[in-house]
């Protein structure tokens, strides 16, 4: 059983003519290769910065490519996003709310369940306020037994790329490790925000982030003053990709994947030799 993870579509519209045109042909090389995926994944999480400037015209212009999806997808939202603008377009169609209007909601595959979270706040910062903390607890609370994957754009830990990662003395991630403490069903953190596949731990479970189907973050792990510009190379047009989340009975292991059409290399024949 498999969920395939994809974020920072950053989809726009013709006001900005090469960024719709560059991540609208990525977004669609990534979703082809899911749905060539066996078995196909039962859903694709679409977890946040969904479009770039949070306008309503350019959810239309999402709903308009995610339509030709024969995989259902599920919706959350990353700084770049606007809440009213997106519930305008896609509300009760793959996204629901939280009494308190955060999009916020569970989804249940068989064993496994998944834990969408609302971190959208400002720009760039993530946020996970008390009423947000209360919901999750309760969420993570009504099945204390079922595998979950807990779904968040902004990643509670650093990537070591200075310029886009958070304070960890933020109280947004002091009080979603108190939350996330001692819930061992909770098997992973799936995440989008840096642009860049990286891993890590936080309050007892993994963190997974996932590459963006737009453009990637450069790997620079070198101190940066963001306040003096410096010429640096922040953004590469490395190939887009995608995450995937596999249940195993008690077990969630993600696999982080590129999309693209590429020559097989080796075929399984008999008799088979190993090549290590």
């Amino acid at each position: 059983m498999t969920i395939a993870q994809i974020t920072d579509l950053h989809v726009t519209t013709e006001k900005d003519p090469l960024n719709q045109r560059r991540n609208e042909e990525r977004l669609r090389q990534v979703m082809q290769t899911i749905h060539a995926l066996r078995p196909r994944p039962l859903a694709i999480i679409a977890s946040g910065d969904l479009v770039d400037r949070g306008e309503p015209e350019e959810y239309v212009e999402l709903k308009r490519l995610m339509a030709e999806s024969e995989i259902p997808v599920l919706y959350g939202m990353g700084n770049h996003d606007n809440r009213d603008a997106f519930l305008s377009i896609f509300s009760g169609q793959g996204a629901e709310t939280d009494a308190n209007g955060f999009v916020q909601y569970t989804a249940d595959f068989g064993d496994m369940r998944v834990v969408m979270c609302d971190t959208l706040d400002g720009p760039n910062d993530g946020e996970y306020d008390e009423a947000r903390a209360a919901w999750l607890a309760r969420t993570l609370d009504e099945a204390p037994d079922r595998p979950t994957a807990v779904i968040l754009h902004h990643p509670p830990i650093p990537s070591g790329i200075q310029w886009m990662d958070p304070d960890p003395n933020s109280p947004w991630i002091g009080r979603l490790a108190q939350v996330l403490t001692g819930r061992p069903q909770v098997k992973v953190l799936m995440c989008g925000h840096i642009h860049r596949a990286f891993n890590g731990v936080f309050a007892g479970h993994v963190v997974s982030a996932a590459p963006a189907t737009s453009i990637q973050l450069t790997l620079d792990l070198t101190e940066v003053d963001m306040h003096v510009p410096d010429g640096r190379e922040i953004l590469v047009e490395e190939p887009p990709g995608y995450a995937l989340l596999m249940s195993d009975g008690p077990n969630l292991t993600t696999h982080v994947c590129l999309a693209g059409d590429y020559a097989p290399a080796v075929t399984y024949n008999f008799p088979f030799r190993k090549l290590a």
